[in-house]
């Protein structure tokens, strides 16, 4: 039984942001204030734009152009992805991620000649999480894919 003191969100966060694709995130946001003024903001304040609730998501037009904050936040996303891949398999894996003026596109890594993981985006103006820990499940769960392709075929990813 759970104590009831402790709201299981909190732990869910906590566990979240202890995730080493959540910290890589952070370790990429945290790189780009060149002022400082993210520095006494918690990991968990700085990843607030990345949640959007079901209500959030409603309010958004299906369709719309997406704005310069949400291709930074995709784009990180994606960087946190590949370095996270760097750093349990030694091998760098490079995003190239292409998108419209309309919201949709495609996203690859590579390492070498091969195509670690590739990904159609759709919807981009709405691109968000519920909650921290299913931004960590999606994170992690992309970085297991490639390290598994990886590991399938070691000799064209040295190539």
């Amino acid at each position: 039984m759970s104590d009831p003191a402790i709201p299981p969100a909190v732990t869910e966060d906590e566990a979240a942001l202890c995730t080493p694709f959540v910290k890589c995130l952070v370790r990429l946001i945290r790189a780009q204030d060149s002022y400082g003024s993210w520095e006494r903001k918690a990991d968990a304040e700085l990843l607030g734009d990345f949640i959007i609730t079901k209500e959030q998501r409603r309010a958004i037009p299906i369709i719309g152009d997406p704005d310069p904050d949400v291709l930074w936040r995709l784009d990180k996303y994606y960087a946190a992805i590949g370095l996270a891949i760097e750093e349990r398999c030694g091998l760098m894996a490079s995003p190239m991620i292409q998108v419209s003026h309309e919201g949709f596109g495609r996203v690859l890594f590579t390492t070498g000649r091969l195509v670690v993981l590739s990904k159609t985006l759709r919807d981009v103006h709405r691109f968000g999480f519920e909650t921290l820990l299913k931004l960590a499940t999606a994170g992690t769960k992309l970085v297991d894919d490639g390290i598994a392709v990886i590991e399938a075929f070691p000799h064209v990813a040295l190539a």
